[in-house]
């Protein structure tokens, strides 16, 4: 497993890392069992969120399922990394209807829910705490007192984002300062074969290609976080973006699977390998965050990390995916 450090922090972390948002609806063993593959691969970096319970319909289940499974699994707390994400109130109350009721970035807000992660974690601190989507209500006194509080209990050690634009990232920055114990290490997107739009607008600067809409929806958000030394973790990476997913297997994307069955003969390992080599190979350093629950095909993706693609069999996916070459 390759290793890249997380922003600047001078964490270095495995470059695939186990979400847990489907893990409440494990039982302990089976749970440990996922996170005992994963560490079997090399895997250290853990990413959970106070909202992940969608289950069982409850707040922080997920991450407290997590919370025993890495103890149940043999790991020791000083050797693995653990982030959440905080900032979505969620409505739990219908079973049929559960949905976000709005963003929360107050101080009150985020230092409550992040005392509650902490304790269905099982740890007194978590690694990196991640603003989880960004609220247009958010206020820099608030912010800044909510991530202060934490840093200085030593509860968080490193901050970031998730889906936010450079614009958004470089706001909540300006109200954080240059303290490097404030500063944002990562923003969590989503980015795979069949979410490759932040590739895709960077190709199309200035194009008129045919069959291509000149629309700029990330902003430059690859360029920009390499320019910021912002680490890009790539989220559901294995999504279609239609309801057929996943995409691997699938019969509804005969190109893209044919693509990726013929590089996995090529290399030697499996499709989902493939998959996850495709989203590694970015000169981003890009850190793949993977949710399979299910301990083989886990295992299959995971392969990928130690797979390097060969330049022209990444165009080759890219192109199978459907997306086009201006």
């Amino acid at each position: 497993m390759k290793s890249i450090e997380i922003g600047k922090s001078a964490v270095v972390a495995s470059q695939a890392a186990l979400g847990v948002m489907r893990m409440d609806a494990l039982d302990a063993d089976a749970a440990a069992e996922v996170v005992r593959t994963a560490a079997e691969h090399g895997v250290n970096f853990f990413d959970t969120a106070d909202i992940y319970g969608f289950n069982v319909n409850r707040d922080h289940a997920s991450s407290r399922v997590l919370g025993r499974a890495w103890k149940d699994a043999g790991l020791k707390r000083e050797d693995i990394f653990l982030q959440t994400k905080f900032g979505i109130n969620i409505d739990f109350s219908d079973s049929n209807n559960v949905h976000a009721t709005r963003y929360d970035f107050s101080a009150k807000h985020l230092i409550t829910r992040l005392d509650e992660e902490l304790e269905a974690l099982g740890t007194d601190y978590v690694d990196f705490a991640l603003l989880h989507r960004p609220d247009t209500l958010m206020e820099a006194e608030e912010i800044v007192e909510a991530f202060t509080t934490l840093h200085k209990a030593g509860k968080v050690r490193h901050f970031g984002v998730s889906n936010v634009n450079p614009w958004q990232a470089e706001l909540l920055q300006s109200w954080l300062g240059d303290d490097p114990a404030m500063r944002l290490e990562a923003n969590q997107l989503q980015f795979g074969l069949m979410h490759a739009q932040m590739v895709s607008d960077e190709l199309m600067t200035n194009s008129g290609a045919e069959g291509m809409v000149v629309v700029n929806h990330s902003d430059g958000l690859l360029s920009y976080s390499r320019l910021r030394h912002m680490t890009i973790q790539a989220w559901s990476p294995f999504q279609s973006g239609t309801e057929y997913v996943p995409f691997v297997g699938n019969e509804h994307f005969p190109e893209l699977n044919k693509a990726l069955d013929e590089k996995a003969a090529k290399y030697g390992v499996s499709a989902n390998a493939i998959a996850t080599a495709w989203v590694l190979r970015h000169p981003a350093k890009i850190q793949i965050v993977l949710g399979s629950m299910n301990p083989t095909r886990l295992g299959e993706m995971l392969d990928g990390a130690d797979i390097d693609l060969d330049k022209q069999d990444w165009w080759d996916l890219y192109v199978a995916a459907g997306n086009l070459i201006p």
